[in-house]
């Protein structure tokens, strides 16, 4: 059997300064100006990043942390030992937690951003629960993005169109190769835009939006952002 490959701390087999890699951080500039526009965060206003990464090798590592010019109005939040954050970034707060189940009081922040989290949180209902999150502790907005499951590349894997299989076909076919990482839901449950929708389903008071971000003229990513009516955002 072929030894399974390790992905990197950003769920991800591609090497630093590759094709991919760079064509990665391109989008994800397209991805930071669309938040900044769909939100209309102001530099008054507090932001939330869950997702944030202990991973240094990729150029555009934890977007928001290095692009975002108000350091001081960033709290930012991760699975992984990523306090260093705090010493990059001066003003930045960094707190160690899962987004499932977040460790701020309701309305916490004004604006709470993700980027590329959802498909790696486990299984549908736990995708639910991992918005529902974003959104308890948002006043005004939230914006969070995952890939396209018909993109004709898989993203994190660098497979192509084997992921546009039937999800237990693609799993079954994923598991004890050198994949293996990749054919647990726990670790990839990719999305589509009706799914994505499905998820917000249940959210009261709440605005949902849906959009795509193409590349080779496929939508590669799916970019979500949902508004809280002023009842339901009131602390």
């Amino acid at each position: 059997m072929s030894a399974i490959h390790k992905p990197n701390a950003q769920y991800s087999l591609a090497a630093p300064a590759s094709l991919a890699v760079r064509v990665a951080a391109a989008a994800r500039r397209r991805m930071y100006e669309r938040f900044l526009r769909c939100t209309a965060i102001q530099p008054h206003e507090t932001l939330l990043d869950v997702g944030a990464t202990s991973d240094e090798t990729y150029e555009a590592s934890n977007y928001v942390e290095a692009w975002y010019p108000y350091k001081d109005r960033i709290t930012a939040v991760g699975l992984d030992d990523a306090a260093f954050l705090e010493q990059r970034f001066p003003g930045l707060t960094y707190r160690r937690a899962d987004g499932r189940q977040l460790p701020f009081a309701d309305a916490s922040f004004d604006v709470v951003h993700s980027s590329a989290v959802l498909e790696h949180v486990g299984s549908a209902q736990a995708q639910q629960q991992f918005i529902a999150e974003l959104v308890r502790v948002a006043r005004r907005a939230v914006f969070f993005t995952t890939p396209n499951r018909w993109f004709p590349v898989e993203f994190h894997s660098m497979l192509p169109l084997v992921h546009w299989l039937p999800v237990t076909w693609f799993r079954a076919l994923l598991r004890n190769t050198r994949y293996d990482f990749f054919s647990h839901e726990a670790h990839l449950n990719l999305l589509d835009a009706r799914q994505i929708r499905g998820l917000c389903g249940p959210l009261v008071d709440c605005s949902v939006q849906v959009e795509s971000l193409r590349l080779l003229g496929f939508t590669s990513n799916l970019l979500t952002t949902i508004g809280k009516s002023h009842s339901a955002g009131s602390p």
